[in-house]
């Protein structure tokens, strides 16, 4: 059974920063072209950019230490459970989350990378190119965002959270309370989640809605700008899980919508069932 302490996953962090900040810069060399897209085929932009993105993630992530881990993401989703079940300690991965978001030229798209151990995210960093600013939260740390690459070359975990901002972010002091706000997607809005709002509304009164692309929507949570995200619309393991581990870092969760119990990873198929992630109770 493989295991890996909290103390070195802590110290891998300035080091997958880097490589999800390497991932970006490969993004940005295709999305800064002069491109029209409609569908991701093997000639796409979209396609050049999701696979550069994920050769430097790959490359990167085997030459952290000794660990050598396995990597599943998008482009391994054919790898047989039979060998997928044996992996105790693996990275999940998505090169470019939000592909609807890369070809509406929004900015809304991010680069994620997740820890997992026995189905379980034990750490998550989620880049957004276009604003050079990250995500990240392990457990035994906490969550926080940077706001700049700059402090990331060369530095250590303690240089790095001396720059970056815990989360959730300390709560604005108005004289009145700001409503209950609900995120969703900018790109997959369902008829359920549609009437999980109205039933917000039933319980809360007047709600905010802020629609985000990609895994921004995890990151509003685990800030603490939004209340909820639903998501009844379908979903990848990938494109979960760096999210998930950042917000039940930052004190929230991230639980199935049937069951209640958080989503867990590696499974037979490896489609998401409905989820609600909820921010830190205030």
């Amino acid at each position: 059974m493989t295991t890996i302490s909290h103390e070195l996953i802590h110290a891998l962090i300035p080091a997958l920063l880097r490589i999800s900040r390497d991932a970006g810069k490969a993004i940005l060399g295709v999305y800064g072209s002069d491109f029209a897209v409609e569908h991701k085929d093997d000639r796409s932009p979209l396609t050049l950019a999701d696979r550069r993105s994920h050769e430097v993630i790959t490359e990167g992530l085997l030459s952290l230490l000794d660990l050598r881990l396995p990597v599943l993401s998008e482009e391994g989703k054919n790898i047989p459970y039979e060998e997928r079940r044996s992996w105790d300690l693996f990275w999940l991965v998505d090169p470019l989350d939000g592909t609807k978001e890369f070809i509406k030229r929004n900015g809304e798209f991010t680069v994620n990378i997740a820890l997992i151990q026995r189905g379980n995210p034990l750490l998550g960093i989620i880049y957004i190119p276009v604003k050079d600013t990250f995500y990240f939260g392990a457990q035994g740390l906490g969550s926080y965002r940077l706001d700049s690459s700059e402090m990331l070359s060369p530095a250590s975990l303690e240089t790095t959270l001396g720059a970056a901002t815990r989360l959730p972010l300390a709560p604005h002091v108005t004289p009145h309370p700001s409503p209950f706000t609900v995120v969703g997607s900018r790109s997959h809005m369902s008829t359920e989640t549609e009437q999980f709002i109205n039933t917000q509304e039933a319980a809360h009164g007047k709600i905010a809605f802020i629609s985000a692309g990609s895994s921004l929507k995890f990151c509003l949570v685990a800030e603490g700008k939004a209340d909820v995200y639903p998501r009844f619309a379908p979903t990848m393991e990938w494109d979960t899980a760096a999210g998930q581990a950042i917000v039940e870092q930052a004190g929230g969760s991230v639980l199935r919508a049937d069951t209640g119990r958080p989503l867990i990873y590696n499974k037979e198929n490896l489609l998401n069932p409905g989820f609600i992630a909820r921010c830190q109770k205030k």
